[in-house]
């Protein structure tokens, strides 16, 4: 087997829309740069995802110096919006969380309620360094996510994808199959693994950078939607719940906490330190 490396390198920018590929991404405590900085809300302040809008999946978010995005979707003008000015905050409710964030202006908005077809928000994390703290049982003080779901980064590996698209080769729905890595929304991509070899891992190193693994990544519909058409399925959940599930969760990649600043870059090699 060839070496551990980094294979890619996936930011978001906007929670729940399409994804960018850079050629290198700066680690920061709370993520990679520019990642999941941005987020839908709904009336009552809920954050809005694939979850329940699958549309989302159609929708990208071009990231532009100075922290503004360049937003696109099928059928609409693009919209190139500004980080805006903090003149006050909107409070996002997030899973458990309660955190503040700044309203884009009304262009945004009305873009992305006509788009989606319900009534919305585009809000912007102004300071991730103080705004979300991660969840304290997997967390040490001071440490902090953005927008996205629960932890700074996900990673996920070729290897297990190879083994679970095997799965859904051999079950009821094999039509399914094989899916693509953009179902799972990872952040980094590694390859020159095992199958599932890292559920057993604590302490990794991508590059120069070191992380810690905080917990397994159970997975949600999101998996069953097609990144490319909005369009849902059985699979992955269905070969999950048969082969991976942890407790209550349906498991597919692993949460990272960095423990160290710099730079990731693919082809950077991978140290399992613990």
């Amino acid at each position: 087997m060839s070496k551990p490396v980094l294979h890619s390198i996936h930011i978001y920018p906007l929670k729940a829309a399409g994804g960018r590929a850079p050629r290198e991404a700066v680690v920061e405590p709370w993520g990679l740069a520019g990642d999941r900085r941005w987020v839908l809300i709904d009336e009552a302040g809920r954050v809005i995802t694939q979850r329940v809008h699958p549309r989302m999946a159609l929708t990208a978010a071009e990231p532009l110096p100075g922290g503004g995005i360049r937003l696109s979707a099928p059928g609409r003008e693009p919209l190139t919006v500004p980080v805006p000015e903090p003149t006050g905050t909107t409070t996002v409710e997030i899973w458990r969380d309660k955190v503040e964030g700044v309203c884009a202006d009304a262009a945004a908005h009305t873009w992305f309620s006509d788009f989606l077809g319900t009534e919305v928000r585009l809000v912007h994390l102004d300071d991730p360094a103080t705004r979300r703290p991660i969840d304290p049982e997997f967390a040490r003080p001071g440490e902090t996510v953005s927008f996205a779901d629960g932890y700074p980064l996900l990673l996920t590996a070729l290897a297990s994808l190879d083994a679970l698209n095997a799965l859904i080769a051999q079950g009821d729905r094999p039509d399914e199959g094989p899916l693509p890595m953009n179902r799972f929304r990872p952040n980094v991509v590694v390859e020159g693994t095992d199958a599932w070899a890292e559920d057993d891992w604590s302490r990794i190193a991508v590059g120069e950078v070191t992380f810690r693994v905080a917990k397994m990544c159970g997975r949600c519909v999101v998996t069953t939607t097609d990144q490319r058409t909005a369009e849902r399925g059985r699979e992955p959940l269905r070969t999950l719940a048969r082969h991976r599930r942890f407790g209550d969760k349906l498991v597919f990649g692993q949460n990272l906490v960095p423990e160290s600043p710099g730079t990731v870059r693919p082809g950077d090699p991978l140290r399992i330190l613990e």
